[in-house]
């Protein structure tokens, strides 16, 4: 029997077996344990929650993107 060719393409660092630990990870926390993560991510001070009507998301998406990859690129030249 041969295993079929994964057909989704994956960002850099991640592949199937990693996607699948991550959604197991999230699928099988407690609600206390999601809130908890998600109040310890709120208190970075590098990051910010806002609200983003559904509209705009993609093109917020693209700037952040955008952003990370020159973010990337002066680390990198540094």
């Amino acid at each position: 029997m041969s295993m079929k060719k994964d057909p989704n393409k994956y960002p850099k660092g991640l592949n199937r077996d990693r996607v699948e630990r991550i959604i197991a990870h999230y699928e099988s926390q407690s609600e206390e344990e999601a809130i908890a993560e998600a109040d310890a991510a709120s208190r970075e001070s590098d990051f910010t929650l806002m609200r983003v009507p559904l509209a705009l998301v993609a093109e917020v998406r693209q700037l952040v993107a955008r952003r990370s990859r020159k973010s990337a690129k002066l680390k990198k030249s540094a």
